[in-house]
């Protein structure tokens, strides 16, 4: 037997005596039946799990790629169901095999993943695969599926210019997910079945894949100067919009990162299955190059706004580099985490501009987003607890938790609160504020603030991230406006007020 028909399996369906009339249909893996590459995602489970272990891997590359990817797929496990699925494809796949038609996986991913999936979906007749010796790939598949079906006696699907070369041996094609340069290739050196097209990535793609809307958290980098009323420092707002981007750019570096970490748990979530990495709209390669190089540009520009900062924004990425690959999964230090990310940009903030911190603005701070990280993950527990799970995946909570999640989350918000009234009482604001009676006024609005976000988080209305339902919110945007006004109202103070 040669080493080409060694990766082959067959999958028993009792259609053994039926006469085919069409040529059997062979369909790659990676970019054809699924929007990923299983090697990219094979890798990336080994870096989340062992990321030392992902050192070898130019080591293992030198005994070849198929050799690579029996290793990988060796040593990580994956459910079939979760992965994005070329549903349009799939759909006509079933309905050709409901025809008669023999359908063949042909995939240069390593056969113990080729096996599961065709397992899983129960349509094909056939698996051929890399096996550890052999890359079923570009000539190489070809020369399998001549071996196996004889020149121009199958049908094949596939997505890329390595596919070039097995067209040319087959006898139509079936061009899926390609440009418009693939598809006259392949027209050129075969006939065309059928055209799927290819998903564009546009703008909206692009802003999800950066989270542009959470950039609305680096806002905090300017609450030292608002809090200081240090508002008229032209110098230092140069300095802090600088160090905004540098901040947001670190955080769409670590936002990238951690959508490559979590793609099983994100696809298993009605809401986050959607993103670019976990949906295949934008192929995880790309996350790869773009994420170090988001990272070095943010680097570069802290480095501009001040040694103090950029020391500081090391932290920040180190911490939450240590949230994605741990501290996310262990109970109650991933919230503790949460709060702790949201105060360093405060921190920072503060070292762009060279301003100490108040005790108290960190202490408010802390219970404020403690709470909020509450909010984020007790929202999260009600719906898996309304899809019938009892635990989060890739999370160290059931969903039993809800109630006591809730319980401290109203504790940690109230506790802010009560933070604020000691705050209005101290030295500080009569320092600060002309009219320091009117901030008084800040503490019911921030009370009515704290309770609505638990009330529509108990509800059932809460988005997963709890400010980006803040900004969307008008009864939140009111509060915030309120608690503006009394701010600037107790600093310039009011002409009927004596």
């Amino acid at each position: 037997m040669s080493r080409s028909c060694a990766a082959i399996s067959r999958f028993g369906n009792g259609r053994r005596g039926i006469v085919l009339l069409e040529k059997p249909l062979v369909v790659d893996l990676d970019g054809t039946l699924i929007h990923s590459d299983m090697l990219h995602e094979s890798a990336l489970r080994v870096f989340r799990d062992s990321p030392f272990d992902t050192l070898r891997i130019p080591f293992l590359l030198i005994k070849g790629k198929a050799f690579l990817k029996r290793h990988l797929a060796s040593r990580t496990e994956f459910d079939p169901k979760t992965l994005p699925y070329n549903e349009e494809l799939l759909e006509w796949l079933k309905q050709q095999r409901a025809a008669g038609r023999r359908l063949i996986l042909c995939t240069a991913s390593d056969r113990k993943i080729a096996d599961l999936i065709a397992g899983h979906l129960g349509i094909f007749d056939e698996v051929i695969a890399s096996d550890g010796v052999l890359n079923i790939a570009g000539e190489n598949k070809a020369a399998a599926l001549v071996h196996r079906f004889e020149h121009h006696g199958y049908d094949y699907a596939g997505n890329s210019h390595k596919d070039l070369p097995v067209w040319s041996q087959a006898h139509k094609a079936v061009v899926v997910n390609g440009s418009s340069e693939l598809v006259k290739k392949a027209h050129d050196i075969s006939t065309i079945e059928r055209v799927f097209p290819k998903r564009p990535i546009g703008f909206s793609s692009w802003r999800r894949v950066l989270r542009i809307h959470q950039w609305l958290k680096n806002l905090l980098l300017f609450a030292p100067l608002f809090a200081a009323h240090d508002l008229g420092n032209g110098p230092a707002w140069g300095s802090l919009i600088l160090a905004f981007v540098a901040f947001s750019l670190c955080a769409s570096s670590v936002y990238i990162a951690n959508d490559l970490l979590d793609l099983e748990s994100d696809r298993l979530h009605p809401r986050k299955r959607s993103r670019p990495f976990a949906s295949g709209v934008v192929p995880a390669w790309v996350g790869v190059l773009v994420a170090p190089l988001l990272l070095i540009v943010s680097l570069g520009l802290a480095a501009l706004v001040g040694q103090q900062f950029l020391s500081w924004l090391i932290v920040y990425f180190a911490l939450t580099c240590a949230y994605s690959w741990v501290l996310k999964r262990l109970m109650l230090i991933d919230c503790l985490t949460l709060a702790l990310l949201y105060t360093l940009r405060i921190i920072a903030g503060g070292a762009a501009v060279g301003h100490d911190l108040s005790f108290w603005l960190l202490a408010f701070s802390v219970f404020l987003f403690l709470s909020l990280a509450f909010v984020k993950r007790y929202a999260e527990l009600e719906v898996q607890l309304l899809s019938g799970k009892e635990k989060i995946h890739g999370r160290g909570y059931h969903t039993a938790d809800a109630s006591l999640i809730q319980t401290m989350g109203i504790v940690a918000g109230y506790s802010s609160v009560l933070v604020l009234a000691l705050y209005l009482n101290s030295d500080a604001v009569l320092r600060l504020y002309a009219v320091p009676e009117l901030i008084w006024g800040a503490v019911p609005v921030m009370l009515f603030w704290v309770s609505w976000m638990w009330m529509q988080a108990h509800r059932g209305k809460m988005h997963d991230d709890p400010l980006v339902f803040a900004v969307k919110d008008r009864a939140s945007l009111g509060a915030g406006a309120t608690f503006a006004a009394i701010l600037v109202a107790g600093t310039m103070g009011v002409p009927w007020w004596q």
